[in-house]
């Protein structure tokens, strides 16, 4: 598989538009055309072998599914996972003769995906950087009441943060990167140890990823019981992620439904309590004093 320039140019304008403080905004640029789910399937329509870009893109997600941004606190920006990372790992699981379902392909995206996180992150810091520019001429123009230059600090300037830490670096990268990578082929065959030790490191970082997330929701032990449940299933029927999905919302309703039912319970009757209660509550005090 090679890139074209076109190609490389293409996937560093969804780069612009997914990065967090994005031109798409970040429901729809961030957390949706960045996300490497959605990634893998606009790298497979731009590179022509949509089913290799979604499988590459599934392999990511795994890794980055609790991937937030709290405070503006950035570990990985999904930029370069999605339009860096998957379009390098596409041209290596190639250039290897992989099978884009394999284990082995699999491992592989992982591990591209986690190389170019770190470079996403500074690719993060240098937009943000760089918009404080724009900013600080929009404050200017709010003091002076020339409201207008608003438009051109929120929809114009930005553009050149986003073209410098976005677009040129995922074209370069994508572009030159790819030859790289398939040099790979040469130096490092298929049963050498760096190519082993790649493909067990990638094979182990969706725990990493599924650990975060668990972190995140699991406050007491019993709360890992919904989860073993979910995989003891998976294992001993064979259920796909729909029917895991399906199973789960049953089990979402039904502790909802409880929970409801608690909360109900112990709502007080909306005319207050009985004077008999009262009385009864007045004696308590008395007691009490």
């Amino acid at each position: 598989m090679t890139i074209s320039w076109l190609q490389a140019s293409i996937l560093g304008l969804f780069a612009c538009l997914s990065s967090l403080p994005g031109m798409a905004g970040t429901s729809i640029g961030n957390y949706t055309l960045g996300r490497p789910l959605v990634g893998g399937l606009v790298c497979g329509i731009v590179l022509g072998d949509i089913k290799l870009g979604i499988m590459a893109g599934v392999a990511m997600q795994l890794v980055y599914i609790a991937l937030v941004t709290p405070g503006g606190t950035v570990s990985a920006d999904v930029r370069a996972i999605s339009y860096i990372g998957i379009p390098l790992a596409m041209v290596a699981i190639q250039s290897q003769g992989l099978s884009a379902t394999s284990v082995a392909a699999s491992s592989l995206a992982k591990s591209m995906g986690t190389l170019v996180g770190t470079i996403g992150t500074v690719l993060f810091y240098g937009t943000a950087t760089l918009n404080l520019v724009w900013q600080h001429m929009g404050w200017r123009g709010v003091e002076k009441g020339e409201f207008k230059k608003l438009y051109a600090v929120n929809w114009g300037w930005p553009w050149i943060s986003h073209l410098l830490f976005s677009f040129v670096p995922t074209l370069v990268m994508v572009k030159l990167g790819a030859v790289a990578v398939t040099a790979m082929k040469t130096y490092l065959p298929m049963d050498g140890i760096p190519m082993k030790t790649l493909f067990t490191v990638g094979s182990l970082l969706p725990c990493v990823g599924l650990a975060i997330l668990l972190k995140q929701i699991v406050e007491t032990a019993a709360d890992f019981v919904p989860f073993f449940v979910g995989f003891t299933l998976s294992a001993s029927l064979s259920l796909n992620l729909v029917s895991s999905a399906v199973i789960s919302l049953i089990f979402a309703l039904l502790f909802y439904s409880l929970e409801m039912a608690k909360g109900s319970k112990t709502v007080l009757p909306a005319g207050g309590p009985t004077s008999g209660s009262g009385s009864s509550s007045d004696d308590d005090d008395e007691e009490d004093i």
